[in-house]
């Protein structure tokens, strides 16, 4: 599923693979840009997991999953998930920052991902599941910039190889993949429990 270790504990759920087939290359469109809110993107692993600590933020209007960072035009779950198309799997989020400021989405999003892991994270290997902030104007990478000097400069953790790059085009993952944690509670807690997210963000961050 996630990564080719955990497709062997997952591959017993033949309805999860079953709904999941059937909504595979239904594409959701990116939420509309609305007066008063601004945008911001971050890659953190599966994105399953990045939505539900933004989602519970004052200020988020909405999160939606989705692939940027490579070169394929309009990239399927498939696509991304084989390696090579250059792209991350992203949480794009939409947030009014008289209410939430873009700093707070920054320290959410140190706190949700191991920003030391070259690999990918967790039990999810490869380019596609490395961290990234994609800023989308210059105070966003400014903050972000001074957030990870910040981090690298406190010594609490070693060399930090999360990218910070401008964003590109984003495309949306499948409409299956969108809130999964809320349409499929008991499957999303087993993937998350089984790849060791929780376990190794309270290692690095604590409780």
């Amino acid at each position: 599923m996630r990564s080719a270790s955990l497709f062997v504990i997952l591959v017993s759920s033949s309805i999860l693979f079953a709904c999941e087939r059937a909504g595979a290359g239904t594409e959701v469109p990116s939420p509309p840009s609305a007066t008063g809110l601004a945008k911001a993107t971050f890659a953190g692993g599966c994105f399953w997991c990045m939505e539900p600590p933004f989602d519970d933020l004052e200020g988020v209007s909405a999160t939606t999953s989705g692939y940027m960072g490579g070169s394929t035009t309009n990239p399927t779950y498939e696509d991304v998930s084989r390696g090579g198309s250059g792209h991350a799997e992203v949480v794009q989020i939409l947030y009014d920052p008289k209410k939430v400021t873009y700093q707070t989405l920054l320290d959410v999003f140190w706190k949700n991902v191991d920003p030391t892991d070259a690999g990918g994270q967790f039990c999810d290997r490869g380019d596609q599941y490395r961290t990234a902030i994609f800023y989308h104007d210059d105070e966003q990478k400014r903050l972000a910039e001074a957030s990870k000097r910040s981090l690298e400069e406190s010594g609490k953790l070693a060399r930090i190889v999360t990218e910070i790059a401008p964003a590109t085009a984003f495309t949306a993952a499948e409409e299956y993949h969108q809130d999964y944690y809320r349409k499929n509670p008991v499957r999303y807690k087993f993937y998350r429990t089984n790849c060791g997210r929780d376990r190794r963000l309270n290692q690095i961050w604590g409780r």
